[in-house]
């Protein structure tokens, strides 16, 4: 069998002027716009789901810190049940990420913590005894996880 040396032309057959037909540059042309377009799409459609990453975490973080901050309300009620009414919260960390602070100021009438800040105001009848003002904050500090520092503020007046 013979080996044709003409597979990339368009017609075997010599025209008048007795040179083969070649093949117009347009189809290359337009082969190079068309791999232009859909690497333009590709490439946006990538930073996008980049982006849209980025905020699903965020997002997620952020219901975590909402959800840890009514929780650290219940566990502040459970250590002032269990060390009485005069007892104090230092800050701690959930699984090293979640930073949590709870402030708490005592509405009591004849209370005496011992400290000028253990006091929101002072009491005139014994139905607004024995309450308590926490000041929760609930953050995240680390941007390696999140994209932005996320901090997140709750106060609660709880009856005691």
């Amino acid at each position: 069998m013979q080996r044709k040396n003409y597979i990339l032309k368009t017609n075997p057959h010599k025209n008048r002027s007795g040179f083969l037909k070649k093949r117009s540059g347009f189809a290359m042309i337009m082969a190079i716009i068309v791999i232009v377009v859909i690497s333009s799409i590709m490439a946006l459609s990538l930073s996008l789901t980049a982006e849209t990453t980025k905020r699903t975490v965020d997002l997620y973080l952020y219901e975590q810190v909402v959800l840890y901050s009514k929780s650290a309300a219940e566990l502040a009620l459970l250590d002032i049940a269990k060390n009485g009414s005069c007892a104090t919260i230092a800050p701690y960390q959930i699984d090293g990420i979640y930073n949590v602070s709870v402030d708490l100021k005592y509405v009591y009438k004849g209370l005496a913590c011992g400290g000028s800040n253990d006091f929101f105001t002072t009491l005139n009848t014994d139905e607004q005894n024995g309450s308590v003002l926490m000041d929760i904050t609930v953050s995240i500090d680390d941007t390696d996880i999140a994209s932005e520092p996320i901090r997140y503020f709750r106060r609660s007046i709880q009856k005691l």
